[in-house]
């Protein structure tokens, strides 16, 4: 017990070092740039980060590992303390740079995700997955919905409105406050190598409620428009191009995954390039044909899953073996990206609908678990998989704010807040509710 302790502390402290060096060079040879008057080419700027990416936010997530954190905490706090709102090694436009690796990173995450998916266990379990889904759901957005509307007037969020532009707003206010993240709850999961119900119970909760989010989301749109009279034209095609989304997406998946089955099985070389390549192909057609990269990629996992399950065990491997440096710049630059400074304005209304959501979020899940007959256990961990926020969340309320500017950018600033504050803390809640679970790991064995 005392040599691991030892062991352990050694290597904390190896690594620390290491850490420090990397971050004592990198600020050194970026005030010596500056000093001398030397501008980096963009292209030698995105060098820079990425390198600093690579190399310190791998240690920071092997020294969260270590203090038994998740990794993805650990690229994140990187990426937070390096970014522009903090020590300023990476600025805002490296931080843009380096989301280039989004859509790859998205895709990938995804597949892992369809991979760990057992359609006929879940298809056994559809009744009362639908049932703890609905609840889980319409619980917390009821809260979110009344306390929105009440105390619309004393909130930061921009002027008084009333009637049924009231009702409008607050219902779209609560639905991105109550916006999930499927992307950080699959990435905690893979990396755990976690298996069991918890796991693929919040895996397919997790993704049909941010499909059902995303849809909701712009038929209140619509309905803020009717209410508070705005001069924007309603899309009549908007609601074909999100079913075209939601569906196409899988199938189209679904084909890559089924071409991608026949590769491995008859030539079954270079595994890991080809399965960036495939990642890559679903990022790339997903946005020439408005496919979501985030449901082909699942609908590719799930296919050869279901279909091949006897490749799963070489898939994992690749996966293990190329998926490190695409997730370490993912989440980095998502740290990088925070907004601290529009957190600190918002403080007291950020944590009232934080709390707020957790509690609902949690009532949601033991009614939920209860009328779906499942095990009672179940919703002690499974509230925890719907704490982060991200990516979709963003990009939803930044539409919100260009459409109607004023109370619309408020809304923006307070789910930004909330982003930062669960996007730290979500990943974190999900690893120890896994854990608990005894499911860490359990797909390994």
């Amino acid at each position: 017990m005392a040599d691991t302790a030892a062991q352990l502390r050694g290597s904390l402290t190896r690594r620390g070092l290491a850490l420090l060096i990397a971050l004592g060079l990198a600020a050194w040879a970026r005030s010596y740039g500056e000093a001398a008057g030397v501008a980096p080419a963009a292209g030698a700027a995105a060098a820079f980060a990425l390198g600093l990416t690579l190399l310190g936010a791998t240690l920071v997530g092997a020294l969260a590992e270590r203090l038994g954190l998740p990794r993805v905490t650990g690229y994140l706090l990187f990426g937070l303390a390096c970014g522009p709102y903090a020590a300023d090694l990476v600025s805002r436009d490296m931080a843009r740079q380096l989301q280039l690796v989004n859509g790859l990173a998205v895709a990938l995450i995804a597949f892992v995700a369809g991979l760990e998916i057992d359609a006929r266990a879940l298809r056994a379990r559809a009744g009362a997955l639908g049932r703890l889904g609905a609840t889980v759901l319409l619980v917390p957005f009821a809260a979110l919905f009344a306390f929105t509307a009440l105390a619309w007037p004393w909130l930061p969020l921009g002027p008084e409105i009333g009637g049924a532009g009231r009702l409008a707003v607050s219902a779209l206010c609560a639905l991105l406050v109550l916006s999930f993240s499927p992307t950080i709850t699959v990435a905690v999961i893979a990396e755990s190598r976690a298996r069991g119900p918890l796991s693929e119970t919040a895996i397919a909760l997790v993704v049909l409620a941010d499909l059902v989010l995303v849809v909701g989301f712009v038929l209140l749109l619509q309905a803020a428009r009717l209410a508070l009279g705005s001069d924007a034209a309603p899309e009549v095609g908007v609601m074909p191009l999100v079913v075209w989304e939601l569906f196409g997406s899988f199938a189209f998946g679904g084909v890559v995954g089924g071409a991608f089955a026949l590769y491995v099985r008859f030539v079954g070389r270079e595994l890991t390039l080809a399965l960036l390549a495939l990642c890559a192909t679903l990022a790339v057609l997903g946005l020439r044909f408005h496919f979501e990269p985030l449901l082909a990629a699942l609908g590719a996992g799930l296919v050869l899953r279901n279909l091949a399950p006897a490749l799963g065990a070489r898939l994992h491997t690749a996966v293990e073996h190329g998926s490190l440096p695409v997730l370490v710049v993912f989440f980095a630059a998502a740290g990088a990206s925070l907004q601290l400074d529009t957190f600190g304005q918002l403080v007291p209304a950020v944590l009232a609908f934080a709390l707020l959501r957790v509690l609902a979020l949690v009532q949601g899940c033991r009614w939920g678990v209860a009328w779906g007959g499942l095990d009672p256990a179940l919703a002690s961990g499974l509230w925890r998989s719907f704490v982060s926020q991200a990516g979709v969340t963003l990009g939803l309320v930044a539409v919100l704010a260009s459409e109607f500017p004023g109370w619309g950018e408020d809304v923006q600033a307070l789910v930004i807040g909330l982003v930062c504050l669960h996007q730290l803390a979500g990943p974190v809640l999900f690893r120890r509710a896994l854990e608990r679970a005894g499911e860490v790991g359990a797909a390994g064995r």
